[in-house]
């Protein structure tokens, strides 16, 4: 039943309900929504966000939607409890927090705010720009003694592509909690040396020493400390974000609190990709990482969340308790990170079982992966180590399944072929050796035999153009006419394709990689026996644009990623005029006609090609169903340079940002449909907060990962 509000009606009413506030519009809400005006100085004020919060139910839940043209909206399903509400938007001050229940009408008188105010509601991105990024001709490095980046460190668009791909892609760069230095780092040491302290900090000390070390310790300390003295002086950004417009105003953020402040995600997942019927209104699972061994769960239904314990196979497994470590600002010398398992992805298959790419045990394989193995892929490529290897969980029995790998896992993803192949990543040429690993899950259904389920191939190119594959010379070798040839770039992202039977992988450029290459999509054709059979094609961005992270595909076979470069890309094979096979194939700049680019909004760093963005993204994911409601095979950026998610419709950006909490940070997205009958309601995208720091962001240590769930209203008001 509708509760009809007339906010132009009755001043007596008005005087009751919003203390004497002016309103002048109508908003038809139900028992379950709350609705409202928000007004300004200078009249209505639309394209802001109006956020409703709560800890009335088992875990913190909060919603955010945006104003119409009127400054009208409606918080559509809220559970029934106690709720904080409150405006925000570009040019406003926070308006007071306002308690009410569901079925209430609240009106805001919002103010506006100085420069200053403003841009503490920026994304991170309008700040993180501002930092000066060395010129063309400072490249390569010339050292310690010279200008101190590395000599291989070769070009402008590595460093940019380090930056963005090591520092942002793990940290919120632009949030508060970067762009200043905390106290404890800056009593007693000038900011280039608060610097050299911070990036000591916590359990992620070595991480951030190789990355240092692959950009020039002192060249990173003298520019981000430039950057956070010139912020800490009062400079503001020098551009400015839009208020949302159009169909981003119909954008309804819902968010759950799970895991604990201390732990971070890096990823979470409702369905199965191939079907997004599966696991309708059921738990939603994370991926720790390095952070804790507890998978957390989200029950979006009751409001509780949860966890489960990953299982390893070997007590010696080595922990994040054990990392070098410096103290933190926030957490002191606790050691906040205890996890084994590494779970760095999940997946879930046709059953709703959830599969994770998780660490297992110490490195060292079992000598059935090595040199003198019978095992069909050992003789091909043997493997004597393994940083991550495979598990499934069984909802329904609570039962473990620990999935012995040689090869290394990072992504993984299911084909739809007659062994329900397993498809996995191995992360980067250091960490897989430039192998694509699989298990037949089939075959693993049926024998629980994870040696025989298993198999790799190493990355070869047809260079000799014949069409299949014959003897190979290694990545470092030049090219000889009369064989084939390995490359080194193993698959970050990985994806089989809908249309046939090739997987799709993309490998990261120098920033990520740290060897000389740029970075690649590429295509493998397994053939009939994969380990000797397999194929690849390499395909590099067109000029102009590098750093591919991440990777999904349309049902049309249009393969997707996103480029450091600041930029969304898509490749259509079925466009390429020339050969793709044979010598000129190896270096992957052939079919230059396959590529298309949209620039991400935002501002460029001063002094390179403004055709690019600072902007970037983590990973890209296809919604092949129209999950969502934006439309089948629609492309969606994780945008956690501009704190938002980037959907193409019909050739244009549609940028749906998240203000609360500030630094809304997310790796990948899933869509789900629950209940196809019920329109928009029974839809939506699910993810999580994927920043290692939560903590940087508002809220400080207080401030626990979130599940997000994304939905897409006919209109803004809607309910």
């Amino acid at each position: 039943m509708s509760l009809r509000r007339t906010l132009a009606g009755c001043v007596s009413a008005i005087a009751l309900l919003h203390a004497g506030a002016a309103m002048a519009a109508n908003v038809e809400i139900s028992a379950n929504d709350i609705g409202g005006q928000v007004m300004g100085d200078k009249g209505a004020e639309a394209g802001v966000w109006v956020i409703a919060e709560t800890r009335d139910l088992p875990t913190k839940y909060a919603k955010v939607v945006v104003t119409d043209d009127q400054g009208r909206f409606v918080i559509p399903d809220l559970p029934a409890a106690n709720y904080k509400v409150w405006v925000r938007g570009y040019g406003l001050q926070d308006t007071a927090q306002q308690e009410t229940r569901p079925g209430k009408v609240l009106d805001f008188k919002a103010a506006a705010a100085s420069p200053k105010q403003d841009a503490q509601n920026y994304p991170g991105m309008y700040w993180y720009s501002m930092l000066d990024i060395p010129k063309p001709e400072e490249f390569p490095g010339t050292g310690d003694k010279g200008n101190k980046m590395p000599e291989t460190m070769k070009s402008q668009a590595q460093w940019v592509d380090t930056v963005k791909n090591m520092c942002q892609s793990c940290h919120a760069l632009g949030t508060r909690g970067i762009r200043e230095i905390p106290k404890m780092f800056t009593d007693g040491y000038d900011s280039h040396t608060a610097w050299a302290v911070r990036t000591q900090a916590g359990q992620a000390q070595e991480y951030m020493a190789t990355v240092l070390a692959s950009m020039g310790p002192e060249k990173v300390y003298d520019l981000f400390s430039k950057w956070t003295d010139r912020i800490a002086a009062g400079e503001l950004p020098f551009a400015k974000p839009e208020r949302p417009k159009g169909i981003e105003r119909n954008v309804v953020f819902t968010m759950w609190d799970w895991a604990a402040p201390t732990r971070y995600q890096h990823d979470a997942i409702s369905t199965d990709k191939r079907d997004p019927r599966v696991n309708a209104n059921g738990l939603i699972y994370g991926s720790s990482e390095e952070s804790s061994d507890l998978v957390p769960t989200l029950d979006p239904v009751k409001n509780v969340a949860g966890t489960i314990k990953h299982p390893y196979l070997d007590p010696n497994t080595p922990s994040s308790t054990d990392a070098p470590r410096g103290p933190s600002a926030y957490w002191g010398d606790e050691p906040i990170w205890d996890g084994h398992t590494s779970i760095h992805n999940v997946m879930m298959d046709e059953q709703g079982k959830v599969w994770f790419t998780a660490r297992l045990r110490p490195p060292a394989n079992p000598d059935y992966c090595k040199q003198g193995s019978d095992l069909p892929s050992a003789k091909v490529a043997p493997q004597t180590t393994s940083l991550r290897q495979l598990s499934r969980f069984d909802p329904a029995t609570g039962k473990w399944d620990l999935i012995n790998t040689c090869f290394t896992t990072h992504h993984l993803y299911f084909d739809d072929d007659a062994n329900q192949t397993l498809w996995t990543s191995s992360g980067g040429p250091g960490l897989g050796g430039g192998l694509v690993g699989w298990l037949n899950t089939r075959l693993y259904r049926e024998t629980l035999d994870d040696v025989k389920s298993q198999g790799w191939t190493p990355l070869i190119i047809d260079t000799n153009g014949n069409g299949k594959r014959d003897a190979y010379v290694e990545h470092k070798d030049p090219v000889d006419p009369a064989k084939d040839k390995r490359i080194a770039a193993s698959f970050y992202g990985i994806m089989p394709s809908p249309v046939d039977d090739a997987i799709w992988g993309q490998a990261m450029d120098r920033g990520f990689s740290r060897i000389d290459q740029p970075g690649y999509i590429v295509r493998v054709t397994p053939g009939p026996d994969p380990a000797n059979t397999a194929l690849s094609e390499v395909y590099q961005p067109p000029e102009g644009t590098f750093g591919p992270r991440g990777l999904d595909i349309g049902i049309d076979g249009v393969v997707w990623t996103v480029l450091s470069s600041g930029h969304l890309a898509s490749f259509d094979r079925k466009l390429c005029n020339g050969p793709l096979n044979g010598p000129t194939t190896a270096d992957g700049k052939q079919c230059p006609e396959g590529w298309k680019t949209w620039r991400m909004p935002g501002p460029q760093f001063k002094g390179l090609d403004s055709s690019g963005s600072a902007n970037h993204a983590y990973y890209v994911w296809v919604d092949r169903y129209n999950t969502f409601g934006l439309g089948a095979n629609v492309p969606i950026a994780s945008a956690n340079g501009s704190e938002s998610l980037l959907a193409l419709v019909n050739g244009e950006l549609v940028n749906l940002r998240n203000p609360y909490p500030l630094g809304f940070f997310t790796k990948n997205v899933d869509g789900r449909i629950d209940d196809p009958n019920t329109g928009w309601k029974g839809r939506g995208l699910w993810s999580t907060t994927g920043t290692r720091a939560s903590f940087h962001g508002e809220g400080g240590k207080e401030s626990s990962p979130k599940v997000y769930k994304v939905q897409m209203r006919p209109d803004p008001l809607a309910h």
